[in-house]
C-alpha cells in the first residue's frame, strides 16, 4: 500500500441539468487532477447534474418542470456515461469518489460510486436518508449502503453525503471500517442570508458544513477531502432561483482538505471560485492523533457503543425492509428477510449478529443478498 499520496477535492459549478455536459466536465477535472499528480479525488454530492437548490426555496409544484429535466439528466450507474467516466479514471490511474443523482428505473437516489484505478466500481452506495425536502426527489439508500469504506492501493477510502456527516452512528460505523481518507461530498452551501428576508438556520450554511467536515477529521482521525459545488448568477434562472435571498452568487463553495487532527492542509478557494484543492499526505501521520484517541479502539466505551451500533445497523436494515419477519433461513442458519418485493432476494441479518473488537460487524456479507 502506498503511504505518501497526493489527494484532491473538487470545488466547481456543475453543468446544470445537462448529463452530457456534466460527464464532459467530470472527465476534464479528472484529467486536470491527474496532470498534477492527484491519486485520490473527491467530487461533490450529486455533482451530476447538480444539486437542485430550488427545492428549498420553492414548492414542489413550482419545481415540476425542473424535476422533469432533472430526472432526464440523472445518470444510471450502468450506462455509457458512467463507462466514459470509468475509462477516464482508469487512464488517470487514480481513485475517484463520484457523487451523482443516480437513476434506477423511475426512481432517483443520491449515489456515490467508488471507482478504483482499474476503472472498476469497487463499491456503490446511496445516501441512507435524504434530508428533509430532498425526499421529494430522491429515494432512501438500502442497508448495503452502510458500507462506506473500501480498501485500495491508496489506503482505506470512505465517503458520505452532506448531512450524513451529522449522523453520529453512521460516522462511528465508518470509523469502525478503518477509514483513512474520507471524501465529504456536499452541495453548494451559502452564508447566512438576511434575517429580515428569510428565517434560516446556521446549520445550513457553508461555514457549518465546513466545521462538520473538520470535526469528522478530528473525531475519526482520518484525512478528509471536502468537495463542494458553487453557483454563479448566470445559472440562477435555469435553477429557478432568481430573486431568492439564500443562494448568493457567486458562492456556495467551501472545499478543503483536513489532516487527521483537523488541521487544514491547503489554502481555500474563494466561495465562488472553481478549482481542485490539493495536498500531499502521509497515511502514517494518522498514528499521531490515534495515539491520543481512537473512538473505535482504545478510547471506545464497551459494551455500550457496541450495543448502540448494532441497534443502529438493525434499525436501518428494518427501515429498508417492508417485512422484518424472517421468511426463511440461509444455508448458514441465518434469518432471511424479504426486501418487500416478492420473488426477489432478501437480506441476511443473523439474529446472533456480533461485532468484532473494533465494533464492526464480523462479516459484512451478513448484509449481502441471499438467493
Amino acid at each position: 500500500m502506498v503511504t505518501n499520496i497526493r489527494v484532491g477535492a473538487v470545488q466547481a459549478e456543475p453543468v446544470w441539468l445537462d448529463l452530457e455536459g456534466s460527464v464532459n466536465k467530470t472527465i476534464s477535472l479528472i484529467e486536470s487532477a491527474a496532470a498534477d499528480g492527484v491519486q485520490v479525488l473527491g467530487f461533490p454530492e450529486v455533482w451530476i447534474p447538480g444539486y437542485p437548490w430550488s427545492m428549498w426555496t420553492s414548492s414542489v409544484i413550482e419545481n415540476t418542470h425542473i424535476i422533469h429535466e432533472y430526472m432526464a439528466n440523472s445518470m444510471p450507474r450502468d450506462s455509457d456515461e458512467m463507462r466514459r467516466i470509468q475509462a477516464a479514471v482508469k487512464k488517470a490511474g487514480m481513485f475517484v469518489v463520484l457523487g451523482y443523482s443516480e437513476r434506477d428505473g423511475g426512481s432517483l437516489y443520491m449515489g456515490q460510486s467508488f471507482i478504483s484505478p482499474d476503472g472498476e466500481i469497487a463499491h456503490h452506495r446511496r445516501k441512507i436518508k435524504p434530508t428533509h425536502v430532498e425526499r421529494t426527489i430522491w429515494g432512501e439508500g438500502q442497508a448495503e449502503s452502510l458500507k462506506c469504506v473500501v480498501p485500495s492501493l491508496f489506503g482505506k477510502i470512505g465517503g458520505l453525503n452532506c448531512w450524513e456527516h451529522l449522523q453520529p452512528l453512521l460516522r462511528y460505523y465508518e470509523y469502525s471500517q478503518g477509514v483513512q481518507i474520507h471524501v465529504a461530498s456536499w452541495p453548494a452551501e451559502f452564508e447566512m442570508p438576511d434575517p429580515k428576508k428569510i428565517a434560516w438556520l446556521y446549520h445550513e450554511t457553508g461555514e457549518a458544513s465546513y466545521r462538520a467536515s473538520q470535526f469528522m477529521a478530528m473525531e475519526g482521525q482520518c484525512f478528509v477531502l471536502v468537495a463542494s459545488q458553487i453557483l454563479t448568477e448566470k445559472n440562477l434562472e435555469k435553477n429557478n432561483l432568481v430573486g431568492n435571498p439564500v443562494t448568493k452568487t457567486p458562492g456556495g463553495g467551501f472545499s478543503m482538505i483536513f489532516g487527521p487532527d483537523g488541521k487544514p492542509l491547503c489554502e481555500p478557494l474563494g466561495d465562488g471560485d472553481e478549482g481542485i484543492l490539493k495536498a500531499n499526505i502521509n497515511l502514517r501521520d494518522i498514528d499521531y492523533p490515534k495515539a491520543f484517541i481512537d473512538p473505535v479502539g482504545h478510547c471506545k466505551e464497551t459494551p455500550k457503543s457496541r450495543n448502540c451500533l448494532l441497534g443502529f445497523v438493525r434499525r436501518v436494515f428494518e427501515l429498508n425492509s417492508k417485512s422484518v419477519e424472517p421468511i426463511g433461513e440461509s444455508d448458514k442458519g441465518h434469518a432471511c428477510y424479504n426486501d418487500g418485493e416478492i420473488g426477489k432476494p432478501g437480506y441476511i441479518l443473523p439474529s446472533d449478529t456480533v461485532l468484532d473488537k473494533r465494533g464492526c460487524l464480523m462479516d459484512m456479507s451478513s448484509l449481502a443478498k441471499f438467493s
